[in-house]
């Protein structure tokens, strides 16, 4: 049984930096790709960042270049350090294991707002 919890949200000024984490239970969590999602008021959940079991990593053309998505499996945590952010970054991002592995229950998520 896997659960994830999302901590690290806050609010800061556009350009500003943060560090968001992804804690996980449980005993698979090394076999998984994880990705972190953001989801604003009105608009889809996007997947922004993945890092596979592997360690490889891919992102949405939107935050590439920002943000650096790492992962330590020994610790079962995943982190996402997003930099220059913009107020289009504002959005509740959650962790979550990509394809058919996802829960289907997704956390509280961390509210990350982007504003001067």
């Amino acid at each position: 049984q896997v659960q994830f919890v999302e901590s690290g949200g806050g609010l800061v000024q556009p350009g500003g930096s943060l560090r968001l984490s992804c804690a996980a239970s449980g005993s698979i969590f090394s076999i998984y790709a994880i990705g972190w999602y953001r989801q604003a008021p009105g608009k889809q959940r996007e997947l922004v960042a993945v890092t596979t079991s592997g360690g490889t990593t891919n992102y949405a053309d939107s935050v590439k270049g920002r943000f650096t998505i790492s992962r330590d499996n020994a610790k079962n945590t995943v982190n996402l350090q997003m930099n220059s952010l913009k107020p289009e970054d504002t959005a509740i991002y959650y962790c979550n294991p990509t394809g058919s592995s996802q829960l289907s229950s997704w956390g509280q998520g961390t509210q990350v707002t982007v504003s001067s």
